[in-house]
């Protein structure tokens, strides 16, 4: 998984009062919990734009101003209902040793025998709930639909992997093709193959 880092100060001051401070200024207040104790930190705002403007999952090196290095990875945000502002961000510290739960992207790869046909491809979930060690996780996880038929579906269990545990039960459906108006059956359409390849019957000999 991609790493991103971003520098940031350290703040002893959380109460209403400095926090509307801090926004004033153009900074966002955040939290790092996991850890020993929990680590109260501001950045500016243009800071995050990578991490949060952005469909990818990053691990982050918060890098504090008294030469500290953590690394973490986004857990919660909140953002202004009218401005759409970065309110507060909340982190969760990660160490090599204990695994973390992310929400992974989802990419199909190969072009779908049923979506060939005139079907539509829908998707369930386009994010994947996953638990692993940082360092095992990938960008995202990709899932090939080069088999799937008009009514096939893709599951969960299509994707698993020996780097994390997929945290959706067995039977969820990540995508699956549905029919259309414009859809050819495949079925109906390999009959018509073999049909048109038959010889047609011979006649029974008319009897004396």
């Amino acid at each position: 998984m991609k790493s991103l880092t971003i520098n940031a100060s350290q703040r002893e001051s959380v109460g209403k009062k400095a926090t509307k401070a801090l926004r004033n200024a153009g900074q966002v207040p955040c939290v790092i919990y996991g850890g020993d104790t929990i680590i109260h930190f501001a950045a500016p705002e243009i800071a995050f734009k990578n991490l949060v403007y952005t469909p990818d999952v990053h691990t982050v090196v918060i890098a504090l101003d008294n030469g500290t290095k953590v690394n973490a990875i986004l857990q919660d945000i909140q953002f202004h209902p009218v401005t759409d502002r970065i309110l507060h961000i909340d982190f969760i510290q990660i160490f090599d040793d204990k695994p973390i739960t992310v929400e992974l992207p989802f990419k199909t790869t190969g072009a779908a025998k049923g979506v060939l046909n005139g079907g539509v491809l829908r998707f369930n979930l386009r994010r994947i709930k996953v638990k692993g060690l940082a360092s095992n996780l990938p960008d995202l996880i990709e899932g090939d639909i080069t088999n799937l038929k008009i009514g096939n579906k893709l599951l969960v269990t299509s994707i698993v992997s020996e780097n994390y545990t997929v945290l959706h039960p067995d039977n969820t459906v990540i995508c699956m093709v549905k029919t259309s108006r414009t859809a050819v059956e495949d079925d109906e359409e390999e009959e018509e193959e073999g049909a048109e390849g038959e010889a047609p019957a011979a006649e029974a000999p008319a009897e004396a």
